[in-house]
């Protein structure tokens, strides 16, 4: 017996997951609902859907927050759920990591249309949005990270800097890789700047953060996340 589709809908409005529910199920699909942002990201997380339906206008987080936060370390395909009609607004979601976009109010018949074109295209699910090395736990959908099972205290941008390290574990990415992709390229030439953070995250992460033996210097180009 084949597995059926999961559909993770994230939407505050309860007529519209009532609706999703009945009418996708009807067609046998197998729904999982979710009234806001932060329940959207663990149900994500836990359920691995294949296609995720992410209203904008949520209570806890901006639905493009959202979008962004799910996009880090997953793969499922991304449909937005808006009565925002704009062209810019499509661009903008779209440059954000959605795969389509759907105005509101919209017709089953074009729902399950689009459906079918995004599972057309979905590519293989992440396996675990939890990376462990060592003693460090990065959990991409809490973004939380973990140090011999404490909780770590990270700034926002001292995550997204582990973050996109430990993503790209062994290679060495040069500090203008590095600041372009955390702060744009106006940063490129920052490199004192990228220097205070990376500093501030050794000493949370590192056992003695005067020799590193997670995040390394490569002198004069920028940093490596590696145990060789």
């Amino acid at each position: 017996m084949r597995n059926k589709t999961k559909i993770l809908v994230i939407d505050d409005e309860p007529q519209i997951r009532k609706l999703l529910k009945l009418s996708l199920e009807a067609n046998d699909y197998d729904i999982i609902l979710a009234e806001n942002a932060n329940l959207g990201i663990q149900l994500a997380a836990s359920h691995q859907p294949d296609v995720i339906l992410l209203d904008l206008n949520l209570p806890d987080m901006d639905g493009q927050t959202a979008l962004k936060q799910i996009r880090e370390w997953s793969s499922a395909q991304i449909i937005i759920l808006s009565v925002r009609s704009s062209e810019q607004d499509k661009i903008r979601l779209l440059d954000a990591g959605a795969d389509d976009y759907i105005t509101k109010p919209f017709h089953t018949g074009e729902l399950l249309a689009r459906l079918r074109v995004a599972l057309r295209h979905k590519e293989p699910m992440l396996e675990n949005p939890i990376i462990i090395i060592e003693h460090i736990e990065i959990n991409l959908a809490s973004r939380t990270v973990k140090k011999s099972g404490h909780l770590i205290n990270l700034t926002s941008t001292e995550y997204t800097i582990l973050k996109l390290l430990v993503q790209n574990k062994d290679k060495v990415l040069t500090h203008k890789q590095i600041l372009e992709s955390i702060w744009g390229n106006s940063f490129s030439e920052e490199t004192q700047y990228l220097r205070v953070f990376i500093g501030q995250l050794r000493k949370k992460i590192e056992d003695d953060y005067s020799k590193p033996k997670y995040i390394k210097t490569i002198s004069g180009v920028g940093y490596i996340f590696s145990l060789d």
